[in-house]
């Protein structure tokens, strides 16, 4: 008896963003994760230049090492075909030449040109299947602004917020609205890249600066005091949704960037996790229930991880990661790990939630 034949998963990673390592581990971790007896993996690198490349056969050459993160060389250039007709053709731009043909694309991409709409629109172009939410809300997603005023509009609990395009300062009536300390982001950034605390109105034009150096929009929160949780989101094939058990971040505030910044995230070794966190039974379904909500108010498909604050008063929504990372000490598949539901597991329902969809 034949063997079925195995399913042709394109895993892309790398990218023109400030997240193009982490993209590469989260990719490096999902290949070696793939059953090879149902997937056959095609790797896609995007330079951090932009060109489609050869991507790595050997997943542990997508691994942090010796504190260096991976990054995408420049090879032969591959394109997607954006003909329908011949959905899932990837070919050798120089030679014309058939590299591969794909199935269902995983694209494991994070921040701009990746997790904003612009590589998922490319996908419905060419007609071939991909995991993860389309256009509009992986664009919604990616902008904190309209995040919140989807999140805001479906009645979820926000951070308060100042949004500043084409211009430096806020006004006093701002000031007198956020207080102090506030935290400067970048609008349509992650990983926590070009995010300062300021503790000092006089410090507010450096951290806009840095913000700046990856979005010209930036926004200026207030300092919510509470745990820090997230939830992961699943959609399974025929469209039930679920949540985690939600992760509290423990050690946050101990790093030496004094929140959980880049470094905290990828390089330190300070912060911990306690899943389930150790909130009340209340406080559990509360997250959960309003994690859902948040993903079916930016209208997502597939995963989603969203992270909140859990206040006094309860938990109040910080951002939705519509693509989150994939590392192995990422919070997403650890979550659903602790749920019951392995990482091979994980990656099954994504593809066939993709092909199904």
């Amino acid at each position: 008896m034949e063997k079925p034949q195995r399913i042709r998963v394109g895993v892309v990673y790398g990218g023109r963003s400030t997240e193009h390592s982490v993209s590469c581990v989260s990719a490096g971790a999902v290949i070696s994760h793939l059953d090879p007896e149902k997937y056959e993996v095609i790797p896609i690198g995007i330079t951090s230049e932009g060109m489609w490349t050869l991507g790595a056969a050997d997943p542990t050459q997508l691994q942090l090492r010796d504190g260096k993160m991976p990054t995408v060389p420049a090879g032969e250039e591959l394109a997607l075909s954006l003909n329908p007709a011949t959905r899932g053709h990837i070919r050798n731009l120089s030679t014309g030449k058939e590299h591969a043909v794909v199935d269902v694309v995983f694209p494991v991409l994070h921040g701009q040109f990746g997790e904003d709409g612009t590589i998922q629109g490319l996908l419905e172009l060419s007609g071939v299947a991909y995991v993860g939410t389309g256009v509009l809300s992986s664009a919604c997603g990616m902008d904190k602004e309209f995040t919140k005023k989807l999140a805001a509009a479906e009645g979820l609990p926000i951070t308060a917020e100042a949004v500043l395009v084409g211009r430096d300062e806020l006004s006093e009536q701002e000031k007198q609205t956020l207080g102090l300390p506030v935290f400067v982001k970048p609008a349509r950034g992650g990983s926590s890249i070009g995010v300062s605390r300021v503790s000092e109105w006089s410090q507010l034009p450096a951290a806009v600066a840095l913000a700046r150096e990856s979005d010209p929009k930036v926004i200026v929160e207030a300092e919510i005091i509470g745990a820090e949780i997230e939830v992961g989101v699943l959609q399974y094939p025929d469209g039930r949704v679920i949540a985690s058990y939600p992760a509290q971040l423990n050690g946050t505030e101990d790093s030496d960037e004094g929140f959980y910044g880049f470094e905290t995230k990828y390089l330190d070794d300070v912060v911990t996790a306690t899943i389930p966190a150790p909130v009340s039974d209340e406080m559990t379904t509360q997250l959960q229930t309003l994690a859902i909500e948040a993903f079916h108010a930016l209208d997502c498909d597939g995963l989603a991880r969203v992270d909140f604050f859990a206040t006094e008063s309860g938990p109040v929504l910080n951002e939705i990661n519509t693509m989150p990372g994939f590392t192995p000490i990422s919070m997403y598949p650890q979550v659903f790990a602790a749920t019951g539901v392995s990482y091979p597991e994980l990656l099954d329902i994504l593809i066939e939630q993709a092909l199904a969809h």
